[in-house]
């Protein structure tokens, strides 16, 4: 099983943004990464993580849906030949100034170097 976190740094800037300090830098993309399992076992995000465990691309959303009043399912897709033979364990959000809103750990997904891969992620509010 897998585990999701939202950021600090996510926190500070919806606050900030409550109050009227600054606007919001929307949702740019999906970053993954290899690193989120370790001997075995999934490892978990923490709030004050600023990164992935081991980011390996970042990529803008190709689309985004609408699934309720408070949620949008973000989606990127991998290319044939984009991160052939990596295991793919972990992602985020990110936003347009480039900083992880949200993060997600899971147990591997191979992508082989034969197929397009999609990774979708869940902004739930």
């Amino acid at each position: 099983m897998g585990s999701s976190v939202i950021t600090e740094i996510a926190r500070k800037k919806m606050a900030l943004a409550r109050k009227g300090g600054i606007r919001l830098p929307c949702i740019a993309g999906i970053a993954l990464g290899d690193g989120g399992e370790q001997d075995g076992e999934i490892r978990t995000p923490l709030p004050e993580n600023i990164t992935l465990f081991n980011e390996v691309i970042r990529k803008p959303y190709a689309v985004c849906s609408k699934i309720s009043e408070t949620s949008y399912r973000y989606r990127i897709d991998l290319a044939r030949e984009e991160l052939a033979g990596k295991t793919i364990n972990e992602m985020a959000l990110y936003d347009e100034e480039g900083d992880l809103l949200a993060i997600r750990t899971f147990v591997g997904k191979l992508k082989e170097g034969d197929m397009e891969m999609g990774f979708e992620f869940d902004d739930i509010f």
